[in-house]
């Protein structure tokens, strides 16, 4: 396939997407189900994107530095730590392990 059919293509998916919602009536997005779905649903996109990234490589899943790395950022989470400390303990961790031979 030519690069630029593709690419062609994503741009009319990408248009018709955008279309549909503004097609959407303003009465169906007032709905407190509807309100609820779209509060929550980037939360499960990035925790489900976190996940994928922490425990694949590639095609199976894997157990390495990067997991303890978030482990330690969920106990600074835990405690309640400032973002910047979180993140901080994040790289700490996965560096430290990696550094190990992790």
């Amino acid at each position: 396939m030519n690069i630029w059919i593709a690419i062609g293509v994503t741009v009319l998916g990408c248009y018709a997407v955008k279309l549909a919602g503004l097609l959407v009536p303003a009465g169906a997005l007032e709905r407190p189900l509807v309100r609820r779905l779209a509060a929550l649903l980037p939360v499960a996109l990035l925790a489900a994107l976190t996940a994928q990234q922490t425990f694949s490589d590639g095609q199976v899943l894997v157990l390495d530095a990067r997991a303890a790395g978030v482990a330690a950022a969920a106990v600074a989470l835990i405690l309640r730590a400032p973002f910047l400390l979180v993140v901080a303990a994040a790289v700490g961790v996965t560096a430290g392990v990696r550094a190990l031979g992790g």
